[in-house]
């Protein structure tokens, strides 16, 4: 069962890189490392990330001759890959090395044994730097998660916020590839954890990865070395016409003409699409003409709403519908 799992899900990413939405920025040859704690010690067993993310290349590059080491142990902090940078990954002679670290600098404060907030900045800026010595270029990853609430109500949440900003700023100023998983595991969470349980969404325990969060782990790392493109979220905005009786093809084509429009005289329209139904179902209820627009923010979606031509276009309609509809949601593209 885990091994079909597995396959789907390659040949699924196999799909996404022979579709043109390859960076292959990642030369044949080459070593990648991926340096972290228990997530990355797991991550290269059987079902683990870094091991996913190894598969995906053997079936996407089979000659490639790229290799995939993991080197996570077990409760390690930053000053842990400090000591121990040279021999667990230096010594590989790495293209890349993937840092993935923070989740116990946080999580041991509860005993006593976490990392200061100053200490951890700088640690992260040595092991930068020491890998770009040894000539390896760096993805800098957030720790992603301490608890799987999407409320902010998970006890380390707001420690674990700062320390996720500290690696954003490390990332930037020194000029490193940011893999934000902080931010895509809230993102995730938010739209498929909505009873807000703590873990079993992307974790067995709120922290380590379950087999959904180890696949959704090694795409965010196959997005963060440049072989397949990152997805963006959108706002889809769906809006349904039920037209009377009496409206002809004329008035039709003069509104559907004007609705495409407005992507033009509206910046933040970002697409615009429509269609007919053509459901053989009979769900529709007498909807018979689809529109969908795209918006990068819902901050977009607000200046559309009242936007002058958007509002003539409303006018327009006047008197011809026997019902609107109009639902919104966000997916990634």
């Amino acid at each position: 069962m885990k091994f079909r799992v597995a396959s789907a899900f390659m040949a699924a990413i196999a799909g996404l890189l022979c579709g043109g939405s390859v960076g292959a920025e990642l030369k044949n040859g080459e070593t990648v490392v991926f340096l972290g704690d228990s997530i990355t010690q797991a991550g290269a067993g059987e079902t683990g990330y870094v091991t996913l993310f190894r598969r995906t290349l053997e079936v996407t590059r089979p000659d490639s001759g790229i290799r995939v080491i993991g080197a996570g142990i077990s409760g390690n902090r930053v000053p842990d890959l400090q000591q121990r940078l040279d021999r667990d990954v230096l010594s590989h002679k790495p293209s890349v090395v993937v840092i993935y670290i923070g989740i116990n600098d946080v999580w041991h404060t509860k005993s006593g044994r976490g990392t200061s907030a100053d200490v951890y900045e700088a640690g992260l800026r040595e092991l930068v730097q020491r890998c770009r010595a040894g000539g390896a270029r760096v993805v800098l990853c957030t720790p992603s998660v301490i608890g799987e609430k999407t409320d902010g109500k998970n006890e380390l949440d707001g420690l674990l916020d700062q320390y996720c900003g500290i690696s954003r700023k490390v990332a930037a100023e020194t000029e490193s590839t940011l893999v934000d998983l902080r931010a895509a595991f809230l993102g995730y969470l938010r739209e498929y954890n909505t009873a807000n349980a703590e873990q079993g969404v992307l974790t067995t325990d709120g922290v380590h990865l379950n087999e959904s969060g180890n696949r959704f782990v090694s795409v965010r790392m196959l997005e963060g070395v440049g072989e397949i493109a990152a997805k963006k979220r959108v706002l889809r905005h769906v809006v349904l016409f039920r037209y009377k009786p009496e409206v002809t093809a004329a008035q039709l084509d003069e509104i559907n003409r004007a609705f495409q429009d407005l992507q033009r005289q509206i910046p933040e329209v970002r697409d615009f699409e429509r269609g007919i139904n053509n459901s053989p179902e009979g769900l529709a209820k007498g909807f018979t003409h689809g529109y969908l627009i795209t918006f990068g923010s819902e901050a977009d979606r607000d200046a559309y709403l009242p936007h002058p031509a958007h509002r003539k276009f409303v006018e327009m309609l006047g008197g011809k519908l026997e019902e609107p509809f109009v639902f919104d949601y966000w997916t990634v593209e």
